[in-house]
């Protein structure tokens, strides 16, 4: 979903370039590498979580 917010599974808004793996999940990084991690939309985590953070998050914009 382009424009959504995404979330670590910790439920920390992620901010950066993201890409697709092969079964289309969203993970950080531009590309894969060894450190890229899955992330998730809000109604993708666990309702604990969906509790403690603004679904409306947004990315503030880089001023570089």
């Amino acid at each position: 979903m382009k424009g959504k917010p995404h979330y670590t599974k910790e439920g920390k808004l992620f901010c950066g370039k993201v890409h697709k793996d092969a079964d289309g999940k969203i993970m950080t990084g531009k590309s894969h590498t060894k450190d890229s991690v899955y992330l998730f939309h809000h109604k993708e985590l666990s309702k604990k979580l969906q509790e403690k953070i603004d679904p409306k998050a947004k990315c503030k914009k880089s001023l570089n």
